[in-house]
């Protein structure tokens, strides 16, 4: 994705972004979050560049209020990271 400065968006394009992003919240990864997916690399035999994303997102994931769903198209990896903490749906 662009930033607005780099391509203007059309009006519409604009307020369909920020539509969607007043639905979205941001979520830091700072130390304890980090170690916390660590362990769950661990906990899952999972280690590398590869799953470093996907275990910050199932760190995310599995420290919410439950019910929680994940829409994924990485059904394996994100079971082994997640559990059954976290309903998961293939996209």
């Amino acid at each position: 994705m662009s930033t607005g400065q780099e391509r203007p968006f059309p009006l519409l394009a604009r307020a369909r972004l920020s539509w969607l992003l007043s639905g979205l919240r941001v979520m830091p990864v700072g130390d304890e979050e980090a170690k916390a997916a660590s362990a769950l690399l661990i906990g899952a035999g999972l280690h590398g560049h590869k799953y470093a994303i996907d275990a910050a997102v199932a760190e995310a994931a599995v420290r919410q209020q439950h019910p929680v769903v994940m829409l994924t198209s990485g059904i394996d990896d994100m079971t082994k990271l997640c559990g059954d903490r976290v309903r998961l749906v293939a996209v």
